[in-house]
């Protein structure tokens, strides 16, 4: 058997991402760049406030205290989205909302809070002041967003293979671009086997179980950006498995899922049927749950099987299938967080990597895993 590295590697060696596509940046959360984004802007594009305030020149408040104000007069109010049309003079300041430009021969902004204008609880739509007193003193540049202090013309923003984050998007939006070159979603057609499954809109029979798999990996799959493509329910015939897998071929799938019927049972014709079109990598991995993995090719499509208990067919998911579909996404290197736990109970090995479900929390300063119960890998009610 192989470990689940060597079989990580196998399979994520044999992959390369899908093709591109062009899409609007509402749709592009999630997707991976397919080239680097370089910035034709300054931001911010001009200088501006980032106070409610006035504008001023540093230099005419330098006495400025709280029981000996300074007096300015007001010439102008600028609101944001308004550009200044008066130069700031000896003894003047212009009123300024956060975000508008800084007018010219200012120099500092002062908060509304440090001058006689400010009463807690007024309301918008004042009238400008012919007049102000300021209490306190600022250096120059306090206050002032500079232009071109966050980024500069000729920038590269986003590399290439960077997935977009909420943030990238809003920070694409402020460079004014609106469509993104981006590897398209891999398509991932699922099928599961088994003469005991039901669709889950069917009453249950004696000895028959609703199918759930199709459920899970399809609700992973999106969460992990690909598209998933249910095929149904297949029966265990060596014929119908074929047809099912030439299906999905012909649905343009870039990779294959199927849950059960790549174990050793006497009805298990997944595995043949791969081999007999296609080829077999690796077929056991040592680990538990979801030791009867397989990969491999069908018509020259990749192809993981997943074992059919619900937990083993989710682990697998986890560890194999989800690096397979962000390496389809275009993340060259597929990783995940991990942290070092303490455990509160006794865990035996017996010799595979073992995938515990366990709920993780800080106690005194250390992180602990308790064990949610059972370990079956049919029970997804401790699957957390």
């Amino acid at each position: 058997m192989l470990s689940v590295s060597e079989a990580l590697n196998k399979i994520l060696s044999s992959l390369t991402p899908v093709g591109i596509e062009d899409v609007p940046l509402t749709q592009a959360a999630g997707r991976v760049l397919s080239n680097d984004i370089t910035s034709s802007l300054d931001l911010p594009q001009f200088s501006n406030s980032s106070m409610d305030g006035f504008a001023v020149r540093a230099g005419d408040i330098l006495e400025a205290l709280p029981d000996q104000p300074i007096t300015l007069s007001v010439i102008e109010d600028i609101p944001a989205g308004q550009f200044p049309k008066k130069k700031i003079g000896i003894g003047q300041t212009a009123r300024i909302m956060t975000g508008a430009p800084i007018p010219d021969k200012s120099d500092a902004i002062i908060p509304i809070e440090d001058t006689d204008q400010y009463i807690e609880g007024t309301r918008s739509g004042t009238n400008l002041p012919t007049e102000i007193k300021v209490y306190r003193s600022v250096k120059p540049g306090v206050y002032i967003r500079n232009k071109g202090e966050d980024l500069s013309v000729g920038k590269v923003v986003l590399d290439s293979y960077s997935r977009l984050r909420p943030q990238d998007i809003g920070l694409l939006a402020m460079l004014g671009i609106s469509r993104v070159s981006v590897f398209r979603r891999p398509r991932i057609v699922i099928l599961s086997t088994g003469d005991e499954l039901l669709p889950v809109e069917k009453p249950l029979q004696p000895g028959k179980i609703h199918d759930s798999n199709a459920y899970t990996l399809s609700a992973l799959i999106y969460r992990d950006g690909g598209e998933a493509v249910y095929l149904g329910i297949v029966p265990d015939r060596e014929h119908a498995v074929r047809d099912i897998l030439e299906q999905a071929v012909s649905s343009n799938a870039d990779l294959i899922i199927s849950s059960a019927g790549v174990s050793v049972g006497a009805f298990d014709f997944v595995r043949s049927v791969v081999q007999s079109d296609g080829n077999l990598e690796f077929w056991r991995v040592n680990m538990r749950p979801g030791k009867p993995l397989t990969y491999g090719n069908f018509q020259g499509v990749s192809f993981i099987g997943l074992p059919g208990n619900p937990v083993s067919a989710f682990v697998g998911y986890e560890v194999f299938v989800r690096p397979s579909i962000l390496k389809l996404s275009g993340v060259m290197i597929p990783s995940r967080t991990s942290i070092r736990v303490k455990v509160s109970q006794d865990i035996e090995s017996d010799g595979r990597e073992s995938y515990l479900r366990a709920i993780v929390r800080s106690q005194k300063g250390e992180m602990v895993a308790t064990l949610t119960g059972h370990q079956g890998s049919e029970n997804l009610l401790n699957s957390t």
